[in-house]
């Protein structure tokens, strides 16, 4: 039952909440401070010092928030310009719950109609991988099932697919995300040799995986992106090999065998399992 000292209270946390994340030095701003410093029966002067101090919090803690998801963002655009960038992001788009680690997937479109950062359009696609390794490491545990490989000798593989590590996801960018990412994060290439593959125009596709409990990130060959992405789609693994080989560039040699294999080791493959209904048409594209 709600009484009316407990309704105050949640108009009051109503009003805060407003004047946290509106844009500061416009009209809303102004509004919702009048309607909480009304709500508080406080003194203006205390009111105001309040409000700037937890103000001051929320954008420490938007910073320290977004940079646990975007490390290399924030090293590619200089720790000035990242923390503007936090504000800026936690005023248009605020957090929808308490935990601040399911707040920032918001930033690679944001990044992408940002005109300031306009000269630097590979932003927006090293922040989609970003983010996809940041939702790796959270995602759902699962148990490798080693022994359900031999089904793919045993049995007619349509209807059959990999079961995929948790937090398995792929990237498709026209330029080099995953050589910027691995450069800043693993020294791997040199931060030199990423930035010439920029320079040239190089394009790369990222795989985002988690191995056991370890958020893995690595660029792969377009076939290899096509195959996972088709598996991430629901496709059997025939239909996910049909896409892959529709998406082979002829001077790219694809040895399945030798992929599986890889991927086993690396922990992308935990699995086969059997798929209710297959796709009619795996989708060809991409997507982050």
């Amino acid at each position: 039952m709600n009484t009316p000292s407990s309704l105050s209270l949640v108009h009051q946390q109503q009003a805060l909440l407003q004047a946290l994340f509106v844009r500061p030095g416009t009209a809303d701003a102004d509004t919702a401070e009048t309607q909480l410093r009304s709500l508080l029966n406080a003194r203006s002067t205390q009111a105001a010092r309040g409000l700037a101090a937890y103000k001051t919090n929320g954008h420490a803690l938007a910073e320290r928030s977004l940079l646990a998801a975007y490390p290399v963002v924030a090293a590619l655009i200089g720790a000035d310009n990242f923390a503007l960038l936090a504000r800026d992001l936690w005023h248009s788009h605020p957090p929808q719950c308490g935990d601040l680690a399911h707040w920032g997937d918001a930033l690679p479109g944001f990044l992408q109609i940002n005109e300031q950062l306009a000269d630097a359009p590979y932003l927006s696609d090293v922040a989609h991988a970003e983010w996809a390794l940041h939702r790796a490491a959270g995602a759902p545990d699962a148990q490798p099932d080693l022994p359900s490989f031999a089904r793919l000798g045993q049995e007619d593989p349509q209807g059959l697919a990999l079961t995929l590590a948790p937090g398995t996801a792929v990237v498709a960018s026209p330029y080099p995300v995953a050589s910027l990412i691995t450069a800043h994060l693993h020294e791997t290439p040199s931060l030199a040799d990423a930035a010439k593959r920029l320079r040239d125009g190089q394009g790369e596709c990222v795989l985002v995986w988690r191995q056991g409990l370890r958020p893995r990130i690595a660029g792969i060959s377009p076939t290899a992106a096509a195959l996972v992405q088709a598996l991430l789609s629901g496709a059997d693994l025939p239909q996910a090999l049909d896409v892959a080989c529709a998406d082979t560039d002829p001077a790219e040699t694809f040895d399945f065998s030798t992929w599986l294999t890889a991927a086993v080791t690396d922990g992308l493959a935990i699995g086969v399992h059997s798929l209710a209904h297959s796709l009619p048409n795996t989708p060809t594209e991409t997507t982050p």
